[in-house]
């Protein structure tokens, strides 16, 4: 993924910002007693951008795939609304306890950008996407970097007519969503409200939309690798601040490791997983990650 991609990586200071207050307010509603499910994964299961990950010979990547992690950020059904008969394949090529997070088709999002003709196509895309059954995870809205808060009421709309069976996430990449403090408050109102998750990005090049409020027990973060050395060192924080988060009560964490090229995204997840395992009280699958790309740094 290139959102956020800068040129030198080094220079940026990737130190999470402190929690917002009422992130912690948030938590304290969870319930303890439920059971942590941690789901980590890549963005995509092609061989071509996944470079050195599948063994020799492989010939279906996605069930090689489910085989190493319990998840997919599933960005493919961003660019077409496939048919329930291709759900239905990736449906049975992937082992029981595996999850699909597919995000929203760019004809609602990007094209028509939520406006009041999306809502038949809305219907569409949920009609074929429920044939995932009980490996469906989140469903992820990201909307266009220039979408802002002038088109409020297009969120309104579109948050009231989803049905609340199918698990939401919203991700906002203009800057006013959250530098404006009236603005934020009622986004994040409305979140809450409607039992929606506020999507955290960690990008490079777009500190400025890194907000650190959660406004439901789940913490879905897609963090995007510039390839340098840092990468690592960023992924610590995360599992430092995972833990404290599960201390506080969060008990859903999706999280999706893409990279400005993506070769080396396997085995970024790698660290990560193990790194949680220690962390948490959770055993994922530690991805095997065959053969090493060469480093990028």
């Amino acid at each position: 993924m290139k959102f956020g991609k800068v040129d030198n990586p080094e220079l940026i200071d990737f130190t999470l910002p402190a929690d917002h207050p009422d992130t912690q307010v948030v938590l304290s509603k969870g319930k303890q007693e439920e059971t942590l499910q941690v789901y980590i994964g890549c963005a995509k299961w092609n061989r071509q951008d996944l470079k050195n990950f599948y063994p020799r010979g492989t010939k279906d990547e996605l069930a090689y795939y489910a085989s190493q992690f319990n998840c997919i950020e599933l960005n493919a059904t961003f660019y077409r609304i496939f048919s329930a008969e291709q759900y239905t394949k990736w449906y049975e090529k992937t082992p029981g306890h595996f999850k699909f997070f597919p995000k929203v088709a760019n004809e609602i999002s990007h094209l028509r950008r939520l406006n009041d003709q999306i809502y038949p196509t809305v219907d569409r895309y949920l009609e074929v996407t429920s044939n995932l059954k009980e490996k469906l995870g989140t469903i992820f809205l990201q909307m266009h970097n220039n979408f802002g808060p002038k088109n409020w009421d297009r969120v309104v709309r579109f948050v009231e007519y989803w049905p609340k069976e199918f698990p939401l996430a919203l991700e906002f990449r203009h800057t006013d969503w959250f530098n404006d403090v009236k603005v934020a408050q009622e986004l994040y109102h409305l979140l809450e409200e409607n039992n929606i998750a506020n999507i955290l990005v960690d990008t490079a090049g777009r500190r400025d939309i890194m907000h650190m409020r959660l406004t439901n027990g789940e913490a879905f973060v897609r963090y995007v690798g510039a390839n340098h050395k840092s990468d690592y060192d960023r992924m610590d924080d995360w599992v430092d601040r995972l833990k404290h988060w599960y201390d506080q009560g969060l008990r859903n964490i999706h999280f999706f490791v893409h990279q400005n090229l993506e070769l080396e995204s396997p085995l970024l997840s790698a660290y990560f997983i193990e790194k949680i395992n220690t962390a948490l009280p959770v055993n994922l699958i530690i991805p095997n990650t065959l053969v090493k790309p060469k480093t990028l740094f």
